[in-house]
């Protein structure tokens, strides 16, 4: 009998894990948007935990910065709203995931989720997400409607990872996205050139 709870434990954790790695990366559906035609730009988990945590070289954070900042720039004086999406894991499963998988970094509460200090302050909203895809908690979808915006344009990390969710879920909802490609980042280049591909094929814009 005890071998059989134990087993049935373990399951159940397995499971629960799963649900966690399988929340991470899912990309979520939304309403189709209204008659919306503003722009605004999104800034995706550039946070003091990430760019200072050593995954991309000196170079590549450098043309990374002048191009985002040269953007950021351009966004202000044309008056288009600027929007910092940051990372915190906060769900049970996905925290344990973070923790286990991915040194803890960004799990709510703790030190580096604000924005890294190239970016802090240059942002006119900041939204949490909870996931990889920044549509998951519809609190983005509320603000864009509010804003009347139909056009993103996306920067920040990992171009893997949560820039590819957050532009998917956009697609699905009808937004027209466009990434700009020197003012995005990935610990991998080289799949990031084919997820880049991808998105294109799913009629992101590359810019």
């Amino acid at each position: 009998m005890t071998w059989i709870i134990l087993g049935m434990t373990l399951l159940g954790v397995t499971i629960w894990f799963g649900n966690g790695i399988r929340r991470i990366g899912a990309v979520s559906s939304g309403d189709p948007i209204g008659d919306q035609s503003g722009i605004a730009f999104l800034m995706i988990d550039l946070q003091t935990v990430f760019w200072e945590a050593g995954m991309f070289t000196e170079a590549m954070k450098a043309e990374a910065k002048t191009q985002i900042l040269a953007e950021l720039d351009a966004a202000k004086s044309n008056k288009i709203p600027i929007i910092a999406v940051c990372q915190e894991w906060s769900i049970p499963s996905t925290k344990a995931v973070a923790r286990l998988l991915m040194k803890g970094q960004a799990v709510a509460g703790t030190p580096g989720t604000e924005v890294a200090a190239p970016f802090n302050g240059l942002a006119d909203h900041v939204i949490v997400k909870r996931v990889q895809d920044a549509f998951e908690t519809k609190e983005l979808d509320e603000l864009l409607k509010q804003l009347g915006v139909g056009q993103l344009r996306i920067v920040g990390l990992d171009t893997n990872y949560c820039v590819a969710k957050t532009a998917l879920a956009a697609r699905q909802r009808g937004y027209d996205v466009e990434i700009v490609r020197r003012g995005v980042l990935s610990a991998d280049p080289k799949t990031a050139k084919k997820t880049l591909s991808m998105l294109h094929e799913n009629q992101v814009k590359l810019r």
